[in-house]
């Protein structure tokens, strides 16, 4: 199931976890080596080289929409 411009989730990939279109790659996996310092460049050079910066961009704007949406409530 397509849930973002390039993002899908499948409950029998990855354990259900969204996705990278088509690919076995998670959008936590992503966000993580982006959180770590490296380039979209470096992310595709050094371990997905089956993604483009596209892909990269679709994870940061599913992550920003999640952020966007949640709501936080003071203790």
């Amino acid at each position: 199931m397509k849930i973002a411009e390039r993002i899908e989730v499948d409950p029998n990939i990855c354990h259900g976890k969204p996705r990278i279109a088509g690919t076995r790659v998670p959008v936590h996996m992503v966000l993580g080596l982006l959180a770590s310092g490296l380039s979209p460049e470096e992310i595709i050079r050094d371990y997905y080289d089956h993604i483009t910066k596209e892909d990269i961009l679709a994870c940061i704007r599913y992550a920003q929409a999640l952020v966007e949406e949640e709501e936080v409530h003071a203790v």
